[in-house]
């Protein structure tokens, strides 16, 4: 009885929202052949970006917001790859390849603004964030066309400079989907993209069991102590941080080309909210997340995000409601993850406090 109790009390959050989607699952009354098809392209869609929020957070570094910045160097390199018509697997893995010095280099610059920021890193990351879309935006809306020459009918406004609201993804469209794919009713089921899911999943297993993983682990676990025994921690946080950021832009591009369309200007901008919501539902904090949190996370979030507007067509009569429900649970995961950290954080200090003092030891401030 304590054994369930304690699997519980740990499970609290990912049980709570299982209950949730089985409720959801009942009253939409859908059919299970849809709701199939619709989760197994939403785990291949979103899945990879969720695990990238994996080694910040084993990193002490809390939630990356600044995944944003990851997405962005996705998206510039499919526009780049759509100009020059790179097409098929083969344009896919170049447009992949060209993502990731941008991504090395926005981590790189992103991890040494959070090494000034130590304790508020995630506030941090998501202004960073803003920002960088605020560039993106004013590049690509403002300077494609007049500072930067661009010539494409295709992409560009054809009254103005910029690129156009919306680009059709042709040469990568499914590019990595239609690879392999096992038919499953009229569910098509993505083999060789679930392959690189599992890959990374064996390489976040593996880098964890490396020195630098566990170098990582460590300064996640005690910055001052880590430094103490020789970690270079400010390197290893911001290893996390580039880490992270080079997973989000190739996950990015693995959700756009499961789409076929960029929407330019808005594609990455709940990029960092929903992955973040996804994890913090699969019973992640903010201080601890393991793959099993992130996969089952994604699983509960998409299947709510499916059957919510059919339920609350068929409770309400509003499948409005539905999407309002959707977005509550986004942002109201992470606004109570938060809180609880930060109240688990104040009592810890607390408590160190009353148990240095019992010991007549100097009290910490």
């Amino acid at each position: 009885m304590t054994q369930m109790k304690r699997f519980v009390t740990k499970n609290a959050v990912p049980i709570l929202f299982a209950v949730v989607c089985i409720l959801g699952i009942y009253y939409a009354e859908m059919p299970a052949q849809f709701l199939l098809m619709e989760v197994v392209t939403r785990l291949a869609r979103n899945s990879f970006t969720v695990l990238s929020l994996i080694i910040p957070v084993v990193a002490g570094m809390g939630l990356n917001f600044g995944i944003v910045l990851g997405a962005l160097a996705g998206q510039i390199a499919l526009i780049l790859s759509t100009h020059w018509e790179w097409a098929g697997l083969g344009g896919l893995l170049l447009t992949a390849l060209l993502s990731t010095p941008m991504a090395v280099l926005f981590g790189y610059l992103a991890g040494l603004i959070l090494n000034k920021a130590k304790g508020r890193e995630m506030i941090t990351s998501m202004v960073m964030g803003f920002f960088a879309n605020g560039v993106y935006q004013f590049v690509f809306l403002f300077l494609v066309g007049t500072v930067i020459p661009f010539e494409n009918e295709r992409l560009r406004i054809s009254t103005s400079p910029g690129l156009r609201n919306t680009i059709e993804l042709r040469y990568v469209k499914g590019a990595l989907d239609k690879v392999w794919q096992v038919r499953y009713g009229f569910t098509n089921i993505p083999i060789v993209t679930f392959g690189v899911i599992g890959l990374l999943c064996l390489f976040l297993t593996f880098f964890f069991r490396t020195k630098v993983g566990q170098d990582l682990r460590a300064v996640g676990q005690d910055r001052q102590t880590a430094g103490v025994a020789g970690i270079k921690t400010e390197k290893i946080r911001v290893l996390a941080i580039v880490l992270s950021t080079v997973l989000a832009a190739w996950g990015q591009i693995i959700f756009l080309q499961n789409i076929g369309t960029l929407n330019t200007y808005n594609s990455h901008e709940q990029v960092g909210t929903f992955a973040i919501a996804a994890l913090l539902i699969g019973g992640a904090t903010v201080s601890k997340a393991t793959i099993t949190q992130a996969l089952t996370g994604t699983l509960l979030f998409h299947v709510l995000f499916v059957v919510s507007p059919m339920a609350g067509q068929s409770l309400f009569g509003s499948a409005q409601i539905g999407e309002y429900f959707r977005v509550f649970v986004a942002y109201g995961i992470i606004a109570i993850s938060l809180a609880l950290h930060a109240w688990q954080s104040r009592s810890l200090a607390h408590s160190r406090f009353v148990e240095e003092a019992k010991n007549g030891e100097k009290v910490s401030v």
